[in-house]
C-alpha cells in the first residue's frame, strides 16, 4: 500500500460509498464453490461468465441471498493472477466491493489521497443498462472495488449472463453486517489510518487485549465505519500472549493479511442456524456452562434460551439492546475464512461479552490442528 498523504479536512470528506455491494472469492473450483454456497447457505445462482460468454481465462458465478451478493471466481490458466492468489492463499476473499453512485469519482479521490490504483474506472454496457467499476489495493492482496449500478437492471454486472439455479432453502439471511480483516503485528493503526484518510471513515469501536484475551492468546481490534454505518470494517492484529493467536495462525496459513470473516445479518437467527445446520454447515461451539449464567449478564431476552443453547448461539448486550451471534468453522481446508451469523436486537456492538468463550472455542480447534 502507498502511504496515505497527510490528512487534510478535504481529504477526510467521506467517499460516496453507501453500502457493501458484493464480496468476491477467488477459489480453485468455482463450479463446486457455487454448489456449496447454494446448498449450504441457501444462495441462488443468478449470473455467470466464462468461455461460453467470451471470457476465456476465468469462470465466475454470481450468487445472491436477500441483498447479499457473493461471487466465486476461478482462473482457467495457471499464470492468471486469480490462480496465483489461490496458490498463495488457498480459497479466500479477493475483493470487497462497495456500492456507490460515483465509482469514478470515489476512485479518483481515493488515489489522490494516497491509495494504490489497481483498475482504473471502466464503464460497461449490455442490454440491461450501464454500470461502472474501479478498484484500489487494500490490506495484503485484497482489493476494494467501487461499483455504480444505479442504471443497471441485470442480474449482476455487464459481462455476466443470467444463470438461474435456485437454492432449495432460502430467505433466512438478509444483508452483510460487517467484513473483518486480519493484519500482521503492529499493522492495525496503518489500516485504521488508511480508512480514515482514504475513505473518510471513523473509528466506531475499539477493543484491546483486556477485552479480547484468554489464558493463552490475545488480539486487538478497531472497527472502522462509514458515516451512515452501513459499512463496518473491523481490523484485527495479534497481541502478546503465551501461545500463537488465531490472528497469527490466520496470517501464517493465508500468507498475508486478508479477510478473516464475513458477518451476515438475519432477522431470525434460530431459523437461520437451524436451517444452516441441517444443510451441513459446521459451527463453533461453547461449553454448556456458558448458558448457566448468561441471563445474569444480558438480562431478559425475547428468544427461547433452550433453543439458543441447543444451537450454541451466543448472546450479548450493550446500552442499546442485545445481539445474538454464532460463528462457523472455516469454510475451506486452510483455517482462514469463516462466516458469522448475527441478529441485532438494538445492539450495535460486536459481542464483546462473548469474546472469551468464542476464542477458547477457536483455541480448541487450533490445538487439534497443532497450531496453538
Amino acid at each position: 500500500m502507498s502511504a496515505p498523504k497527510e490528512a487534510t479536512q478535504q481529504q477526510r470528506t467521506p467517499l460516496a460509498v453507501a453500502d457493501f455491494d458484493h464480496v468476491e472469492f477467488y477459489v480453485g473450483n468455482a463450479k463446486q464453490a457455487a454448489y456449496f454456497y447454494r446448498l449450504a447457505f441457501g444462495f441462488d445462482a443468478v449470473a455467470y461468465r466464462g468461455p461460453e460468454t467470451g471470457v476465456h481465462n476465468l469462470v465466475s458465478y454470481a450468487l445472491q441471498h436477500g441483498t447479499i451478493r457473493l461471487v466465486v471466481t476461478s482462473a482457467l490458466t495457471p499464470d492468471h493472477p486469480v490462480a496465483e492468489h489461490v496458490h498463495r492463499h488457498g480459497d479466500g476473499v479477493g475483493v470487497v466491493a462497495f456500492r456507490t453512485p460515483d465509482a469514478a469519482g470515489d476512485f479518483d479521490r481515493a488515489v489522490e489521497r494516497g491509495a494504490k490504483a489497481h483498475r482504473t474506472p471502466e464503464t460497461m454496457r449490455d442490454e440491461y443498462g450501464v454500470a461502472q467499476i474501479a478498484e484500489i489495493a487494500a490490506y495484503g492482496d485484497t482489493l476494494h472495488r467501487f461499483v455504480s449500478r444505479d442504471n443497471y437492471t441485470g442480474p449482476f454486472l455487464p459481462g455476466f449472463v443470467p444463470y438461474s439455479v435456485k437454492a432449495s432453502h432460502t430467505g433466512f439471511l438478509h444483508r452483510i453486517d460487517h467484513v473483518v480483516a486480519n493484519v500482521g503485528w503492529h499493522e492495525m493503526e496503518t489500516w485504521v489510518k488508511f480508512y480514515e484518510d482514504i475513505f473518510g471513515f471513523f473509528q466506531f469501536r475499539h477493543f484491546d487485549e483486556k477485552d479480547i484475551s484468554t489464558e493463552y492468546t490475545a488480539l486487538r481490534s478497531k472497527v472502522m465505519a462509514s458515516p451512515n454505518l452501513a459499512i463496518k470494517l473491523p481490523i484485527n492484529e495479534p497481541a502478546e500472549g503465551k501461545k500463537r493467536s488465531q490472528i497469527q495462525e490466520y496470517v501464517d496459513f493465508y500468507g498475508s493479511p486478508g479477510v478473516q470473516h464475513i458477518a451476515i445479518a438475519t432477522p431470525n437467527i434460530i431459523q437461520a442456524v437451524s436451517q444452516l445446520r441441517a444443510n451441513g454447515v459446521e459451527f463453533q461451539s461453547v461449553p454448556a456452562t456458558y448458558y448457566d449464567t448468561v441471563t445474569e449478564r444480558v438480562g431478559d431476552i425475547e428468544e427461547d434460551l433452550a433453543a439458543l443453547r441447543d444451537l450454541n448461539i451466543l448472546i450479548d448486550r450493550d446500552d442499546q439492546g442485545y445481539l445474538l451471534q454464532i460463528f462457523t468453522k472455516p469454510v475451506q481446508d486452510r483455517p482462514t475464512v469463516f462466516f458469522e451469523i448475527i441478529q441485532r436486537k438494538g445492539s450495535e456492538s460486536f459481542g464483546k461479552g462473548n469474546f472469551k468463550a468464542l476464542f477458547e472455542a477457536i483455541e480448541r480447534d487450533q490445538a487439534a490442528r497443532g497450531t496453538l
